[in-house]
């Protein structure tokens, strides 16, 4: 499975809307809460250590201790009858120094946190940190600027002033690889580490298909001219919160030129190439996105295919 899906809590929707409910879970003592610290999920076990995590999951009141007054508190869903919170404990000092969580764990940078967790546990992660982040971006009603309040466990934020109501956003991202022939197109970042190259992607724009996002992102950063795009798989990307849209374009022709502004470079790899980066070799000092990334599983998907 790819990273950030397969999330395994019933979201139940249904009783966000319910504060009577939402409270009394909130209290439960059978109930678990994720604190995050400045976006950090808090893990068991030392910070050093290179083994895999596991979430560091908490009784409500030892969780409340650690949080201001007012801090985002977002119902992840349930599992089983149990309920899942995630916490905002970003305005403490790191709370895994000192108070009931020392000794206990640390928290570990999302994305990195993603790579040592179960597709499980990272799916919670992505959900907490695309929640959170959000709730600290607005905080503010971008109508007119008074403050806002969470609502319905953390899926929405009510303006008093003009009573606006705001929603967490998904951003749609086109990510796409295209082929042609035994050979398919990558490029590298200006961003990215030396020799490391991926599929192209870009946002998909107001009034645009999928298909169309793909074939003009295509055009605009390689000059790449496509026609059939097939769809793949998506991923939810909590950076901050985008969904990645996996898919497959047949190129008309190898031409290809790098639009200089995003891109340092792009270029053409064949399938044999593709099959060895994939096992984490190194070829002419190229190298592919990890696991973590959909574009590491469209490459495997189409390197590995039966011709």
């Amino acid at each position: 499975m790819i990273p950030f899906t397969g999330n395994p809590l019933n979201r139940a929707s249904e009783k966000r809307t319910d504060q009577n409910w939402i409270e009394s879970k909130r209290h439960d003592p059978s109930s678990l809460v994720l604190p995050m610290w400045r976006l950090a999920p808090f893990v068991l076990g030392p910070e050093k250590s290179d083994s895999p995590i596991e979430l560091g999951l908490l009784r409500p009141g030892i969780a409340d201790s650690l949080a201001s007054a007012g801090a985002p508190c977002i119902f992840l869903g349930l599992d089983g009858d149990r309920a899942v919170f995630a916490l905002d404990v970003s305005e403490a000092a790191d709370p895994a120094k000192a108070g009931p969580l020392a000794g206990l764990g640390h928290f570990r940078e999302p994305r990195t946190a993603a790579q040592m967790a179960s597709i499980k546990d990272a799916a919670i992660i992505g959900q907490a940190k695309a929640m959170i982040d959000w709730h600290q971006r607005h905080g503010f009603c971008p109508r007119c600027g008074a403050p806002t309040k969470l609502m319905d466990a953390g899926y929405r934020r009510l303006c008093d002033k003009c009573n606006a109501e705001h929603f967490p956003r998904v951003d749609p991202v086109v990510i796409m690889l295209a082929t042609h022939g035994e050979a398919c197109l990558v490029g590298r970042g200006k961003q990215f580490p030396r020799g490391m190259f991926s599929a192209l992607a870009g946002f998909v724009e107001p009034g645009e298909t999928i298909e169309e996002a793909v074939r003009r992102e295509l055009m605009e950063e390689a000059s790449v001219k496509v026609g059939d795009v097939t769809y793949h798989a998506t991923q939810p990307w909590p950076f901050p919160s985008s969904l990645m849209i996996g898919c497959f374009a047949k190129a008309e022709s190898r031409d290809v030129k790098a639009d200089e502004t995003e891109l340092a470079e792009v270029r053409w790899i064949e399938r044999s190439v593709a099959r060895e980066l994939i096992e984490g070799k190194r070829v002419d000092g190229l190298g592919v996105p990890p696991p973590i990334a959909i574009a590491y599983h469209l490459i495997k998907t189409w390197a590995f295919a039966e011709k």
